[in-house]
């Protein structure tokens, strides 16, 4: 019989593919299964809409709210060796945390 909200089921080639990308991201041992979900998500929006989604995320009220963890982050990210003392400089700048 015909199912058409049957969903098509994944190679293991594809799963792998899916696996290693999420291993590249930072921290991804520490999310939760929606946070992954949503990382999944992001990671198979087209470029354009990719820019207008960080573009939105961005906005200087939307970093103003979250300034203690972004700060907690990029500290973090030099801690482990990520980016060095130069570029936590250059994003706090661009954010307009200093």
């Amino acid at each position: 019989m015909l199912n058409i909200f049957k969903k098509s089921k994944k190679t293991d080639e594809e799963k792998k593919a899916e696996e290693e990308a999420m291993k590249n991201i930072p921290g991804v041992e520490n999310m939760g299964m929606l946070q992954k979900m949503a990382m999944k998500k992001v990671m198979k929006m087209s470029p354009e809409e990719r820019n207008k989604l960080m573009a939105k995320m961005l906005e200087p009220k939307n970093i103003q709210k979250n300034k203690k963890q972004i700060l907690e982050m990029l500290e973090g990210m030099e801690k482990s060796g990520q980016m060095n003392k130069h570029q936590v400089f250059e994003a706090k700048k661009r954010l307009g945390l200093l």
